[in-house]
């Protein structure tokens, strides 16, 4: 067992303590050698299943807190943060980018999968944005393990290929130049302009502050590190996979970065999805539909 603190930091506003305490921290090496920091909140009384939610592109797993507030106390609860995200390390244990993949990111999950869930118990999967992606990734290199190991997945804003970047003059050379510069995102990340790359319509000013501020800690080496990785993403064959696994696929309708086309490719390609698009939302669903986000997940770990 890993070591019991309160969250860092709480559950609701980053940063403030709203009562929510004991989340036990973990340290999972890789077969790389990345050091991935994750956090397990245990259920109140009988535990009712088991839910591993993975976090998008310069996020960390702070961004299921919202999530996480609503969601039945009886469920056990695995976080972590993404290699180079958060608290975690590339390989070796270094900050170094080096070449970076999706397909390493399912070969992730499936490492703190491995050590920190019963062997003998099925799971709710639940990804947002690169953590999505990352779910595919493990459903394609490990098919056989994953149909035995998973019993419901959730999808939320994103996409099983097809990504395209903003479109933005020179984006792929700046992106590239980054991946060079080890100091965090900063200010060069505004809540302005996060809210309109990000958010939808009427988006609560709290919670694009709190996005805002999980993003700016993540280092520009990983913002230019990650692009290519996104950009190359391709798991459309692993849905085959997935064919008979439970799932459930959440796109925000004003989605810029993972647009419900995306999201129309997965579900037709699994004939046991259901899809749910918000009209006036966008790439945040943790944040702007955390009960919504909440209910797909209870209702497979039922």
């Amino acid at each position: 067992m890993g070591r019991a603190v309160p969250w860092p930091p709480q559950a609701g506003r980053v940063g403030e303590n709203d009562g929510m305490s004991g989340l036990h921290v973990h340290r999972v090496t890789t077969d790389d050698g990345a050091l991935l920091s994750a956090y397990i909140r245990e259920p109140v009384g009988a535990p009712t299943g088991t839910v591993v939610l993975g976090h998008g592109w310069i996020l960390d797993h702070r961004s299921w807190l919202p999530v996480l507030r609503t969601l039945d106390p009886s469920l056990r609860v695995v976080l972590w943060d993404q290699r180079g995200h958060g608290s975690s390390t590339l390989a070796g244990g270094s900050r170094k980018v080096g070449h970076q993949s999706i397909k390493r990111l399912g070969a992730d999950l499936r490492s703190v999968i491995s050590e920190l869930t019963p062997a003998d118990e099925q799971l709710v999967l639940g990804g947002h944005s690169m953590g999505g992606m990352t779910i595919l990734a493990y459903a394609g290199i490990a098919p056989e393990e994953f149909a035995a190991r998973v019993r419901g997945v959730v999808l939320v804003s994103t996409a099983a290929g097809g990504l395209r970047g903003t479109g933005r003059p020179g984006e792929r050379r700046v992106m590239s130049a980054l991946r060079h510069v080890g100091v965090p995102l900063g200010r060069g990340m505004t809540e302005k302009a996060h809210r309109a790359a990000a958010f939808g319509r009427g988006a609560d000013p709290a919670d694009v502050h709190d996005a805002t501020v999980i993003t700016r800690g993540t280092r520009l080496s990983v913002v230019g590190g990650f692009y290519d990785a996104l950009m190359q993403h391709d798991e459309v064959a692993a849905l085959a996979g997935m064919q008979n696994v439970p799932t459930r696929v959440l796109v925000g309708r004003r989605d810029r970065l993972t647009p419900p086309t995306l999201a129309q490719r997965i579900a037709a390609g699994l004939p046991a999805a259901e899809l749910t698009t918000f009209d006036d939302l966008g790439h945040m669903l943790p944040w702007e539909a955390p009960d919504q986000v909440a209910k797909a997940i209870e209702d497979l770990a039922r």
